[in-house]
């Protein structure tokens, strides 16, 4: 058998196995040694091949796609630097649980280490990033290394897309010529039954009777818990929680990415907790007495400081094994599919302090009252409310690290619209946010991107996926000419020297001409009713466009601080008519 009938075959019986087990959604950035895997994702003709020439740009891309599918998506690349691109999105996706499959091409054996062009040391060369890794055998059509070949294509999908999600890595040594020949027959498999892998899965997990009465037991001598409900990325938790919550008659902390912000109208739900615990003396009056949570580490720094700072009993809710728990506190444990545990927990028959649950409420409704203040001016917190308002509904709003999803957490609230809410929270990167919008934008819809300056400039070549594919993304820049967040943190506070070169980082582009460059639609906004216009008039056009809102730094610390300051007194003055229930 011909080397080049070899390669073709094992290359078709592996993307025909991809197919087979669930992927569609192919991403690839041009490359010679990855030709002979390019080349028969294109001729498969089942495949959505997406092309990015920007190795970092494409993990991104990919990594949106999968965050908004849910299913795994596939990465190819040529040897080299090419793979190493690939790193950050990566490390993204494992931490934060999305599924990933990249297919590094790679010189045979005998051209490593040995000087030859383009040749790295690519085995394992993501860490332990990967949930699994595995070198491929060199191409060869036997009836054994065929089925070979449909394993590992399956067992990537099915590890990539199992709990715990995360990305894999196969490694393809290929041998020149690299051409396959597509008019061979039984190139994509051997047999009407195509050669296929199948799982048969239950759908389903239950916690033991038992289980659930011993967590009866433990929490019903109990008076004041809370629900909180992080990031996560079952889309059937954000109600189930909800309604474990109703059950109880317990106030649920929602992250904005928990999707519990959304159509849901429940009273139980709090979104101003970041606002509310600022205070350490509030967060020690409102000390719970247990806390559930569902999902990662919430946003929210004061969630994380209460949970430091006191001993409170935890149960933390997750897939399989995990230690998400960064207070390096004493927790227990409760694995299954968070869904289903929700709703088995909901069937216990508990009932705790109203009082509290009215408190908490309360205090949400007046800081809710606070940041919902109207102005004429156009802060940064609120473009966020301002989107709210006239966002379509049914489309995605992704936002980037540092200021603005914290702003979102602050001023985004409840809504009746069904906008779910992304960011790349797992390692909180200002890298690749724009390629990451595009990729969830892949999927035919609208979305609205939410980024600071610094992370659209370093993202900025994620623009060039525009000028490829018909996407409707609405780019809202916040440009405070540098780093905003820092001027929250000690070192705006302490005056350090160098403070603007090392941390406010200003820059003086003209955002106007980068839209210019990529023929971006373009408008400047510096108050909030022009600015409403602006959402409004991209909403109503296709395509993807841009819109800058410009702000002071410091003058957004203070805009910023003067509402949480008003909130921490209101919140003190009302704890301190309850002592008694609270101290």
């Amino acid at each position: 058998m011909s080397h080049v009938e070899a390669l073709t075959k094992y290359v078709g019986h592996f993307v025909d196995q991809l197919y087979q087990s669930g992927v569609i959604d192919i991403v690839i950035s041009p490359g010679s040694r990855s030709t002979p895997l390019s080349l028969s994702f294109a001729a498969y003709e089942r495949f959505n091949v997406w092309v990015d020439i920007d190795e970092r740009s494409a993990g991104f891309f990919a990594l949106g796609m999968a965050k908004e599918t849910n299913k795994a998506v596939v990465l190819v690349c040529s040897s080299g630097t090419a793979a190493a691109n690939y790193f950050p999105a990566i490390i993204e996706a494992a931490q934060s649980r999305v599924p990933l499959i990249v297919l590094t091409a790679d010189r045979p054996h005998e051209l490593r280490d040995v000087g030859a062009a383009q040749a790295i040391d690519q085995l394992k060369m993501y860490g332990n990033y990967p949930k699994w890794f595995h070198e491929m055998a060199l191409p060869d059509a036997s009836p054994q290394m065929l089925q070979y070949a449909r394993n590992n294509a399956d067992r990537a999908v099915q590890t990539a897309a199992s709990q715990i999600k995360g990305p894999v890595h196969l490694n393809f040594p290929f041998r020149e010529p690299l051409i396959p020949d597509f008019e061979l027959s039984d190139v994509w498999f051997s047999n009407e039954q195509h050669d296929t892998v199948r799982h048969f899965q239950p759908e389903q997990t239950n916690l033991s009777d038992q289980h659930l009465d011993q967590i009866k037991q433990r929490l019903q001598s109990k008076k004041r818990g809370l629900i909180i409900c992080g990031p996560h990325d079952h889309k059937l938790l954000a109600n189930a929680v909800l309604d474990l919550a109703e059950a109880w008659g317990l106030p649920v902390l929602g992250d904005p990415l928990s999707f519990t912000r959304m159509y849901t109208n429940r009273a139980v739900l709090i979104e101003s907790y970041d606002s509310i615990l600022k205070n350490k003396k509030v967060r020690g009056l409102m000390k719970p007495d247990f806390i559930i949570r569902f999902g990662a580490m919430p946003v929210a720094k004061p969630v994380l400081q209460l949970l430091q700072e006191q001993d409170i009993d935890q149960l933390i809710v997750d897939d399989l094994v995990t230690y998400r728990n960064p207070t390096q506190k004493r927790a227990d444990y409760l694995y299954g599919q968070p869904e289903h545990v929700a709703k088995q927990l909901a069937t216990l028959s508990l009932h705790f302090d109203q009082h509290w649950l009215t408190t908490w409420q309360h205090l949400n409704q007046y800081a809710k009252s606070i940041l919902q203040e109207a102005a004429d001016d156009l802060t940064e917190g609120l473009a966020v409310r301002g989107i709210q308002s006239v966002i379509p509904n049914e489309s995605i709003l992704f936002v980037g690290n540092s200021m603005p999803i914290r702003d979102v957490d602050s001023f985004w609230f409840d809504n009746e619209k069904q906008v779910p809410v992304y960011a790349n929270r797992g390692a909180n990167g200002i890298d690749g946010v724009v390629s990451t919008a595009m990729g969830m934008a892949a999927s035919g819809k609208r979305v609205t991107l939410l980024v600071g300056d610094i992370s659209f400039l370093h993202s900025m070549n994620g623009l060039l996926l525009t000028k490829q594919y018909d996407l409707s993304v609405t780019v809202v820049l916040i440009n405070n000419k540098g780093g905003g967040i820092f001027s929250f943190l000690p070192q705006a506070q302490q005056n350090i020297p160098h403070y603007e070169l090392l941390f406010g980082t200003p820059q003086q582009l003209d955002m106007k001409k980068v839209a210019h460059l990529y023929d971006l639609p373009y408008e400047n906004v510096t108050e909030y009713q022009p600015y409403l216009q602006a959402l409004h008039n991209s909403y109503h056009a296709d395509g993807v466009s841009l819109i800058e809102v410009q702000t002071d730094r410091q003058e957004n610390v203070n805009w910023h601080q003067a509402k949480w300051q008003q909130i921490e007194q209101y919140t003190l003055s009302i704890l301190k008519d309850n002592t008694d229930v609270y101290l």
